[in-house]
C-alpha cells in the first residue's frame, strides 16, 4: 500500500471567506460575500448555541434565539456591522450575538416556533446532546463560547483531513494513524503489519499526516481573520481556549 502525497495548498489567503465579507463593504460584490458568511455560520452555529444555553436560556429558547439571530444577520444590514479592525470572525460574531440578546430577546421570544424565515438549518436535537456534555456550569459562557470554537474548529479540520483520505481511498489508514493528531503513540510495528506495509512508510505517513493537518488548521484559521498576520496569534489563542 503506497503512502499518499500530501495534497497541493490551498488557495491564498486574499480569497478566504472573512476576508471576502470585510472587502465587500467597499465593493458590489455583496452576493458572494452573503455567501461566503452563510457558509462561515453554517460551520460555527453551535459555540453560540452553546453560549445562548449557557446564558440561562432554556434549549427551546435558545433554538429560537440563535435561528433569529442568523436570520437577522444574514438578511439585515449584516455587512454594516463588520469592523476591519477587530479583525477575528470569532470576535464579530460573539460581540454581534451579545448585542441581539441584550435588544431583541423580548421580540425574539414572542416569534412563533418556526414562524420567522430560516436561514440556518440547526439540528435542536444534536444541539442538546452536544451540549448535554459540556463541562459544568462553573465554566462562564463566554469561556464555554471559546473552547467550543476551539474544538469545532479542530473539529473542521479532522473532517477535512479524513475526507482527502477516505478519496484517496485512505480511510483505513486514515483511522490508524489519527491518533497522533491529538498527541497519542502510534504502534508502529502494529500498524505496519496490519496494512502490510514497513514500519518506515507508516512513521513517512505520519509525519506527512501531521504535517496536513497542520497546514489545513492554519487554512481554516485563515477563513476567519481578517489578514495573514493574525493566523500566528489566533493558532496561539485556540489553544489557550483547549487548556482553560
Amino acid at each position: 500500500m503506497p503512502v499518499p502525497e500530501t495534497p497541493p495548498h490551498g488557495s491564498p489567503f486574499e480569497q478566504t471567506r472573512w476576508s471576502i465579507v470585510i472587502a465587500s463593504r467597499n465593493t458590489d460584490d455583496t452576493t458572494r460575500a452573503r455567501d461566503a458568511l452563510g457558509k462561515l455560520c453554517a460551520a460555527y452555529w453551535y459555540p453560540l448555541y452553546a453560549f445562548v444555553r449557557r446564558e440561562g436560556h432554556n434549549a427551546v429558547d435558545a433554538q429560537d434565539l440563535t435561528q433569529e439571530f442568523f436570520a437577522r444577520l444574514l438578511e439585515k444590514n449584516w455587512l454594516e456591522a463588520v469592523d476591519r479592525e477587530k479583525g477575528k470572525f470569532r470576535s464579530f460574531l460573539l460581540a454581534a450575538l451579545r448585542h441581539f440578546l441584550a435588544n431583541e430577546w423580548d421580540r425574539a421570544r414572542r416569534l412563533k416556533r418556526g414562524g420567522g424565515v430560516t436561514m440556518l438549518s440547526l439540528d435542536a436535537h444534536t444541539a442538546e446532546e452536544r451540549y448535554a456534555f459540556e463541562p459544568a456550569d462553573s465554566m462562564t459562557a463566554d469561556r464555554l463560547f471559546e473552547r467550543r470554537w476551539a474544538l469545532t474548529l479542530l473539529e473542521q479540520v479532522l473532517a477535512q483531513v479524513r475526507h482527502e483520505f477516505a478519496a484517496a481511498d485512505r480511510e483505513k489508514l486514515f483511522d490508524e494513524l489519527k491518533g497522533a493528531l491529538t498527541g497519542g503513540k502510534v504502534p508502529y510495528a502494529d500498524v505496519a503489519t496490519r496494512l502490510n506495509l514497513s514500519e518506515g512508510a507508516v512513521r513517512v505517513a505520519v509525519h506527512r499526516l501531521r504535517l496536513r493537518y497542520r497546514e489545513l488548521l492554519r487554512a481554516e484559521i485563515a477563513e476567519t481573520v481578517a489578514s495573514e498576520g493574525e493566523i500566528d496569534a489566533e493558532v496561539q489563542h485556540l489553544f489557550a481556549a483547549l487548556a482553560t
